[in-house]
């Protein structure tokens, strides 16, 4: 039984401030409704950029994720169903069935890949990309937008990717993207790997960048289709609207402040916290000014980890924003002038997830659905892509918007 939200949030992109959401979102037209699978769905923020919220004409007629929290929030957002548990036990189970859908998306799991991951040979996480492919047989998608980390790119595993996605019959291209050059507040890296059955991927896709970092002199201030560039969005234009953080819990608030609440630290975190006051600094900072509150193991680790225990800057994105983000410890999660963590709603905020957006579960289910998510701002940027793709089909070959609903004879699974 998937729980009910604990309350409903304003429905306004505006919530994003400038973020940019509203400035890179076309206008949704009367143009028939996209059919859209999630897999590896998390909170749903990758269909949330394929959405209308995002100008797009993308709905959603099927989902998943191991995740139960994750899969009630996509719920609580998307009024359909996500189908919680392993897709590989789902897939086998011959109850199942797939809807017809225009385009698959989804991450597959990426800690088999991901440098924090020390064991990456033989992990079982790598693999996942194979039931994606089952599914986009099945539901008969002509488009596919597959999302991880940037190690994939040039792996092992990529080639297979690409290979299996060529045998079936898919035209395939792969790219790395920062969210910052598309409006995201935040320096996060991430490969797409694109297939299309009726047209080459590499004629929309990557899509022209709508932002450029100021702070490099030489960078082009015009996209590749000639439209002047936006400067990157930073955390001042995210979070400095907010006020200081009340109490430690989900509070039983309006939005923003609902997810605006802080922790307890102990006496001796804020005194490291005092003792690294200014923007950027870091725990070789804290070793400098303190050393006799310097973890020893910081001290002796003498090279690596510069964004550990530092500060944000105001005027740059903030760092990439994992599941952990409130542990200062893991990375540059310290506000930039408060002695203190950055809290829930401002790591949303650095993903462009609007504080519309509805979450539900324990706070630590709510960090871990923000760390994973897809900034929704990049994700309607390869909406997109995937638009301009389907207007491609061949005459005669329409998506499956202007085409009978195979839905009807192959209903999703409950």
């Amino acid at each position: 039984m998937l729980r009910t939200p604990r309350a409903r949030m304003k429905s306004s992109l505006d919530d994003l401030k400038a973020a940019g959401a509203g400035k890179a979102s076309s206008p949704v037209t009367d143009e028939p409704k996209l059919r859209l699978i999630d897999l590896f769905c998390g909170a749903g923020c990758f269909t949330l950029g394929f959405s209308p919220r995002f100008g797009h004409r993308f709905v959603s007629v099927w989902a998943n994720d191991l995740d139960i929290a994750a899969a009630e929030t996509y719920e609580a957002n998307f009024g359909h169903r996500c189908i919680p548990g392993n897709i590989v036990d789902i897939l086998a189970d011959r109850s199942t069935t797939i809807p017809a859908a225009d385009v698959v998306i989804g991450g597959p799991p990426c800690q088999g890949f991901s440098l924090l991951n020390k064991n990456r040979e033989g992990d079982p996480r790598k693999q996942l990309w194979r039931p994606f492919f089952e599914v986009v047989k099945r539901s008969g998608a002509s488009v596919f937008v597959m999302e991880n980390v940037p190690q994939l790119l040039g792996s092992f595993e990529h080639g297979e990717i690409l290979g299996t996605a060529e045998a079936l019959g898919f035209k395939v291209h792969s790219e790395k993207l920062l969210a910052a050059d598309y409006g995201v507040p935040q320096l996060r890296y991430r490969a797409f790997i694109v297939g299309c059955k009726h047209a080459d991927p590499k004629d929309v896709f990557p899509p022209p960048k709508t932002h450029f970092n100021p702070r490099n002199g030489k960078s082009l201030r015009l996209s590749a289709d000639g439209k002047a560039l936006e400067e990157w969005n930073t955390v001042r234009h995210a979070i400095a609207d907010l006020p200081v953080p009340v109490g430690t819990e989900i509070r039983q608030t309006a939005p923003p402040l609902d997810l605006h609440f802080g922790r307890t630290p102990t006496a001796i975190s804020i005194a490291r916290y005092e003792a690294i006051p200014d923007e950027g600094m870091n725990r070789f900072d804290l070793q400098r000014e303190r050393r006799d509150i310097t973890p020893p193991c910081w001290i002796r680790k003498t090279s690596g980890g510069t964004d550990l225990f530092g500060r944000l800057w105001w005027n740059r994105p903030a760092f990439t924003i994992r599941t952990e983000f409130f542990k200062p410890e893991k990375g540059r999660y310290l506000h930039p002038v408060q002695h203190r963590p950055i809290t829930h709603r401002e790591a949303a905020r650095f993903q462009s997830i609007p504080d519309s957006f509805r979450f539900t579960g324990s706070k630590t289910e709510i960090a871990r659905q923000i760390g994973n998510a897809v900034p929704p701002l990049l994700a309607a940027r390869l909406a997109d892509c995937v638009e301009a793709l389907l207007k491609k089909m061949p005459t005669g070959r329409g998506c499956l918007a202007d085409v009978h609903d195979r839905s009807k004879r192959r209903p999703a699974v409950r």
